[in-house]
């Protein structure tokens, strides 16, 4: 299978979703990657059966514009709702200024994270894309997010706990941050093609987790398929 995978902005270098999918590469699946978003145009699209967006509204690191034009969101929803399959991973939760389109594709955005922290995952629901995964634990950003769609199927919850000193929650919000549990994967369909985002994965060694890896595997094959 043949795969787009859309990487790197300011807070997300790329080289580490690029080094976690070469281990599915050595296994037979194609990737294609961009990294400037000036080098994404929406008529590609039609090339690949699934697409990750690991790669917040930054054009690279160092160009923080946005490559997430009106053009770009419409062109995915089209894509998606004419049988296409889209994979928002990690930093592609991240909203930009005007990404409410595509936030609303992936069915939420990113709200906050706390600083590193062990974030133990698990899968809580069958689903094909939690075959065969096992509950892991990695030091990652464990994400918040804004549900922003009436239809998400929640397969696996993550948890993080308690970090700091509690009476300072009011104040450092960000680096003592309360004990959370939060959606680490979900699905949903829309149109003719099918939807998955994957909160894990700030770290290079998330990724090569090998119940992430099969999680990832098993997220791609679900999402190549037609409804």
């Amino acid at each position: 299978m043949r795969i787009l995978l859309l990487c790197d902005d300011e807070y997300h270098p790329g080289q580490v979703p690029i080094g976690g999918v070469k281990p599915l590469q050595e296994k037979g699946y194609e990737f294609d990657i961009i990294t400037d978003g000036n080098e994404f145009s929406p008529d590609i699209l039609q090339n690949y059966k699934v697409i990750i967006i690991s790669k917040a509204d930054h054009i690279t690191r160092e160009n923080l514009a946005s490559w997430k034009t009106p053009e770009v969101q419409q062109a995915f929803v089209a894509y998606v709702e004419n049988g296409g399959g889209l994979i928002v991973s990690h930093s592609g939760t991240v909203a930009g200024a005007n990404t409410e389109v595509l936030d609303k594709l992936a069915g939420c955005k990113f709200k906050f994270h706390p600083a590193d922290c062990p974030v133990f995952s698990e899968p809580i629901k069958p689903h094909p894309i939690t075959k065969g995964v096992k509950a892991f634990q990695e030091v990652d950003e464990h994400y918040q997010l804004e549900i922003m769609a009436d239809d998400i199927d929640i397969v696996m919850a993550s948890y993080a706990a308690a970090q700091g000193d509690e009476a300072k929650y009011a104040t450092e919000w960000y680096f003592n941050a309360p004990a959370k549990i939060a959606p680490s994967a979900f699905v949903r369909t829309q149109g003719k093609g099918r939807v998955a985002v994957l909160t894990p994965g700030h770290h290079l060694k998330v990724w090569l987790n090998p119940n992430f890896q099969l999680l990832l595997e098993n997220t791609i094959n679900w999402c190549g398929m037609q409804i």
